[in-house]
């Protein structure tokens, strides 16, 4: 079976929500995927910021073998080893000391919400947002995303959301009223670009929590589990949010969300009050502890820093090489982005493209910047790699 037949095949079963590329991906390795024609790509995508250890990486690829074979699911109803041991893990290396586990992000950040409202009390549901930010597909974390074009055909959005404009808490403090019980951000905002969030800027929403009252809640499904080069992002801003969530890389592919917070918190959260059927699966919550143990191993984050240097180097190199077509670059960790200048967005869609058909693969974040998610096992050499396709890339556009 060729790319040609999958794609014929799944062009007639599946409903058109993606615009996919013309490839099935059938195997992978670190940071590599092969495509059924045999075709080898560079991925520094990572199935969206996903596969932060590569892929197959042997130590979750052995958990959740090993885990397969003792016991695949048991309901909630019961305690199971894997997940209350990625539960001890989670709290002990973080700000929170309440776990509860769902099946992605958007899962996550909607038992966030039913807890900010159950928490904060009768008459208080209103969540403050901030443009440009992404917290999910479902009807509830839609109406939370600051992007009116996810909003787009199904309106009515459920009350309860107003977005602030991003990097203006004056204009933040405004929306607050009686009802509001909490404000929801990403400490760096994927999706629209990867437009990080000054520390200043979140001190200071942080101060406006504390002052009216409000729940501060972080959207780290992208930048958390190392991405952003520790484990979380937010140790590295001076703000500890009240409520934090957790997906993608947390089970390097298997489906699994958490959020976290404190006990007073969530004390809220009684027995029926929230549930998930396949939240904290044993196999799902098995690769999750392998993810943890490998990333809390001596020497993990101050290997991405180290890569994250000069990763950024090299794309601050290629800025100066095209400045008609970029004009600078942005993020942390292995969260960063090529910023397009109004030419160069102008051409997004096709470098991305062509990208591809050279056998890397990146993404086109926000119709404004090249965005780079590759897993934090990269080498340099996979960089040097990146560099010398993009580079050519831009010189064909330019």
């Amino acid at each position: 079976m060729k790319n040609s037949n999958w794609k014929e095949r799944g062009d007639a079963v599946f409903a058109g929500t993606y615009s996919r590329f013309p490839a099935a991906m059938v195997r992978g390795q670190g940071c590599r995927l092969w495509d059924a024609d045999g075709k080898e790509y560079l991925d520094f995508l990572a199935g969206i910021a996903v596969c932060s250890l590569g892929h197959c990486h042997p130590a979750v690829t052995e958990a959740v073998c090993s885990q397969a074979k003792k016991l695949m699911h048991v309901s909630n109803l019961f305690y199971t080893e894997p997940q209350t041991q990625l539960a001890e893990l989670l709290t002990a290396h973080s700000f929170a000391d309440r776990v509860f586990m769902a099946n992605s992000g958007a899962e996550a950040n909607e038992a966030a919400i039913k807890l900010a409202r159950i928490h904060s009390g009768k008459g208080r549901y209103e969540i403050i947002s901030l443009s440009g930010s992404f917290h999910g597909r479902t009807l509830a974390t839609v109406a939370a995303t600051g992007q009116p074009k996810f909003h787009q055909g199904f309106e009515p959005m459920p009350i309860g959301f107003v977005h602030a404009d991003f990097g203006d808490p004056d204009e933040l403090e405004k929306f607050i009223n009686p009802t509001t019980c909490a404000i929801l951000c990403e400490p760096l905002q994927g999706e629209s670009g990867v437009r990080p969030l000054e520390p200043e800027y979140l001190q200071q929403i942080r101060s406006l929590c504390d002052k009216h009252n409000l729940l501060l809640i972080f959207d780290e499904v992208q930048t958390g589990m190392g991405r952003t080069g520790t484990l979380f992002a937010y140790e590295q801003l001076g703000v500890t949010p009240d409520i934090m969530t957790l997906a993608k890389a947390l089970g390097n592919g298997l489906p699994i969300g958490a959020m976290l917070t404190r006990s007073d918190i969530a004390s809220s959260f009684t027995v029926g009050t929230h549930a998930s059927t396949f939240g904290g699966n044993p196999v799902a919550a098995a690769a999750g502890v392998a993810v943890m143990e490998t990333m809390l191993a001596k020497g993990f984050f101050a290997n991405i820093q180290e890569k994250s240097s000069y990763f950024i180097k090299q794309l601050e190199g290629v800025a100066a090489q095209f400045p008609h077509l970029c004009s600078g670059v942005r993020g942390s960790g292995m969260l960063l982005a090529l910023v397009l200048t109004e030419k160069g967005i102008e051409h997004g869609a096709e470098i991305v493209q062509q990208l591809f058909e050279r056998g890397c693969l990146i993404n086109f974040a926000g119709m404004r910047v090249l965005r780079f998610i590759p897993p934090l096992t990269v080498t340099q050499e996979d960089i040097d790699q990146l560099i010398g396709e993009l580079s050519a890339v831009l010189h064909e556009v330019g």
